[in-house]
């Protein structure tokens, strides 16, 4: 049950403390009721008032896979002779596929090949084949300018280091259909449409690729939107039950409509993907830090007292074992640790408080 459900809860229930309503003679506001020693048969327990920060959170279904989903368009007509295979991870400048024996070279950039790219050829396309050979080691800044969209001597020679180690002629230019783009620096293969000895036309989607970086996607209800922004911090719960930190890396504006109602997309990176493993469309929760409040009081969520009056109290046992009722403003709940901020005169660090016992 949520820390504002179980609080809602109490005031339904009225606030019950060893086996009797409590009451302030002047409202939540009034100074603390005297000593008391009334008791009942209900066990009870100790807990503490303590400092420091509490989160709140938002607690989501997730899915655990890869981050991306590419369509690999091929250029090259002819004859499907090499396929890699449904999981297999390729890297930027390895061989992808191979048409009619001929090598077809994954490289990293967003701009879809539509064209063949040799000496004197410019634009953005001729830019992302040059950053795309400087970031492979076929030349460096100094002999090729990453952020030029010239295909001059320097672009030719680096094209030429590319094509001798990917088994290509070494023409020096780039053909349509030699090479593939995608915006990821390493892909992981997802579904496999060519067959291998079949006809394939420039055109037609060969493969579906996603990139190797691990990402959660939740499917957040609409309404909760403004609840969740990137940069936010959240807990992933893993399905063997261990947690991993992440963040949010986008919260969509579209919303999607379906028979559980309106969502929007929201796409969490872990901070230690490798802790994640590799199971892919995996169902995980995922916490999501909506709040924080730092250098607080706070108590166990069952500590709270629902008054007669309104507001909440907390039992405090003095040193000498003496009982009374303190009351207090709730600020933020924190569902995972089970606590909620207080303020209030009389409550302070370090106090024994009392709480249902376990």
């Amino acid at each position: 049950m949520s820390a504002l459900r179980w609080a809602t809860a109490l005031v339904v229930a009225g606030a019950v403390v060893a086996g009797g309503v409590w009451m302030l003679r002047d409202g939540p506001s009034a100074a603390p009721a005297a000593s008391s020693t009334a008791r009942s048969t209900a066990r009870t327990g100790l807990a503490q008032v303590t400092k420091g920060t509490l989160s709140a959170r938002t607690l989501q279904n997730g899915t655990l896979g890869y981050a991306g989903d590419y369509p690999i368009v091929n250029q090259a007509a002819g004859t499907v002779t090499e396929l890699p295979a449904v999981g297999q991870v390729v890297k930027a400048g390895k061989v992808l596929y191979r048409v009619d024996g001929k090598s077809v070279v994954l490289l990293h950039g967003a701009v879809p090949v539509y064209r063949s790219l040799s000496w004197g050829a410019e634009g953005a396309d001729v830019q992302q084949l040059n950053a795309a050979l400087v970031r492979l080691g076929h030349a460096t800044e100094d002999e090729l300018d990453p952020g030029s969209d010239y295909f001059g001597r320097a672009t030719y020679n680096a094209l030429r280091d590319l094509q001798d180690k990917a088994g290509l002629e070494e023409s020096g230019s780039l053909a349509l259909g030699q090479a593939v783009f995608v915006p990821a620096k390493a892909i992981r293969v997802l579904k496999v449409n060519a067959v291998s000895g079949a006809r394939t036309a420039a055109g037609t989607v060969v493969l579906q690729v996603s990139s190797t970086a691990r990402q959660v996607t939740v499917e957040l209800n609409a309404g909760q939107q403004s609840q969740v922004a990137a940069g936010d911090k959240v807990v992933i719960t893993l399905p063997n039950g261990t947690t991993v930190p992440g963040v949010v890396a986008e919260v969509g504006k579209v919303a999607t409509t379906s028979d559980t109602g309106a969502t929007i997309e929201v796409k969490i990176r872990p901070t230690s993907p490798k802790r994640t493993g590799s199971l892919d469309k995996a169902p995980v929760q995922v916490a999501i830090v909506t709040g924080t409040a730092e250098n607080v009081l706070s108590v166990p969520v069952n500590a709270l007292l629902a008054l007669a009056g309104g507001g909440y109290a907390v039992e405090v046992v003095d040193d000498g074992g003496g009982h009374r009722l303190v009351a207090v403003t709730t600020g933020l709940f924190d569902d995972s640790e089970g606590r909620v901020e207080v303020t209030g005169d009389g409550v302070a660090e370090g106090q024994r408080i009392v709480v249902p016992a376990s």
